[in-house]
């Protein structure tokens, strides 16, 4: 079929993780700013932590480094914004 560089692909996995990880930044910078978490849902930041702490466990099963890396930012950030959606409602 066709050759597939790993080195290529390997890189397009850190590309994807640290845009999903960055995609969190405004969010928590504002939550911070403003300790405004009215709007955001917990149970939706809930379910994500959820779903990415898997994708965490299956990176390291497989030891798939740009799995592992990018949801341990993103669950960082996540938890940030449960936290302070947990202190200030």
């Amino acid at each position: 079929m066709f050759d597939i560089n790993h080195e290529l692909v390997k890189y397009l996995g850190f590309l994807a993780g640290t845009i999903t990880s960055v995609s969190q930044l405004p969010q928590v910078v504002k939550v911070i700013k403003t300790h405004d978490t009215k709007s955001i849902s917990l149970w939706t930041y809930i379910l994500l932590t959820t779903g990415m702490s898997i994708w965490l466990f299956y990176g390291i099963l497989i030891k798939d480094y740009p799995i592992i890396i990018s949801n341990i930012v993103t669950i960082s950030l996540t938890l940030t914004i449960i936290g302070y959606k947990l202190k200030h409602g």
